[in-house]
């Protein structure tokens, strides 16, 4: 899917903003910080909208930009928020100065505290067992009036269409307004695509691996390491032989993807 590229005015700092995307390597990553992204989940919320948003780093765009079906959910979304530290550098560099980092999990308890206020309930799909309890009781303790309508830790092998269906009414019958999906990317985004006209939910985020670190199994770098753009480094620590190989080709492709294909800063998308 080509983004259409308009000509771009004001600094984007009010909601506006949130509408401009930043064309990298073809995926259109919302040009937002983390105070516009809230507004806009809350405003969609509120009238009633039906969408859902995609959280991406470095190594799932790299995924998208090769895989034009997949690049085609990803600007399809409401918003693809930046996670990624290098994504928020490109868009930058392409005018957008207002862009910061938007990651799962600090996404997460932001809205979800909003949610709590407005009282709208959440689901949460995903994870190995027992990681969603574990994760909603740690929420509970920081947001006491957390509304949940429900969870489920789908298995990791393929579900059956029947299982499928189940797990789609089960979400529609809780009542929630926001799904959680913790899938994994990109089977997550294929997820929300594929059944996002079949829920009722206003919004559906897919936030990967927050549900591992909110229930405490997975440690984030400290703070430092995080807006420096060094979390990369803080993980290949933690998890070598997962991560070594996945870094070793991730960041030279997108060095090099940045300098053959500069990014730029667009404003439309097709709608979901």
């Amino acid at each position: 899917m080509a983004l259409h590229e308009h000509s771009i005015s004001g600094n984007g700092a009010g909601l506006g903003g949130a509408a401009h995307r930043v064309d990298i390597l073809g995926v259109g990553v919302s040009a937002v910080n983390m105070e516009q992204a809230l507004q806009k989940l809350v405003q969609h919320i509120e009238a009633g909208e039906r969408g859902y948003v995609c959280v991406t780093d470095v190594n799932a765009l790299l995924h998208a930009s090769r895989d034009p079906e997949l690049c085609n959910i990803f600007n399809r979304s409401t918003m693809t928020v930046p996670d990624g530290v290098p994504l928020v550098w490109a868009g930058r560099s392409a005018g957008a100065e207002w862009m910061d980092r938007v990651c799962g999990p600090d996404l997460m308890p932001a809205l979800l505290s909003v949610a709590a206020e407005q009282k709208w309930s959440s689901y949460f799909l995903g994870g190995a067992p027992s990681v969603a309890e574990e994760m909603i009781e740690s929420f509970k303790r920081t947001i006491p009036d957390l509304k949940i309508a429900g969870w489920q830790s789908p298995p990791f092998r393929e579900l059956s269409c029947q299982e499928e269906t189940a797990m789609v009414q089960e979400i529609n019958d809780s009542g929630a307004q926001i799904v959680w999906v913790g899938l994994g990317a990109p089977k997550q985004e294929r997820w929300m695509d594929q059944y996002r006209s079949q829920l009722t939910a206003s919004l559906l985020v897919g936030v990967g691996g927050a549900f591992d670190m909110h229930a405490g199994r997975v440690r984030r770098a400290p703070l430092w390491m995080q807006r420096s753009g060094l979390e990369w480094a803080f993980r290949l620590a933690q998890e070598p032989v997962r991560l070594s190989g996945r870094y070793s080709r991730t960041i030279p492709a997108f060095a090099l993807g940045m300098l053959r294909h500069a990014p730029r800063l667009v404003i439309g998308r097709e709608q979901p």
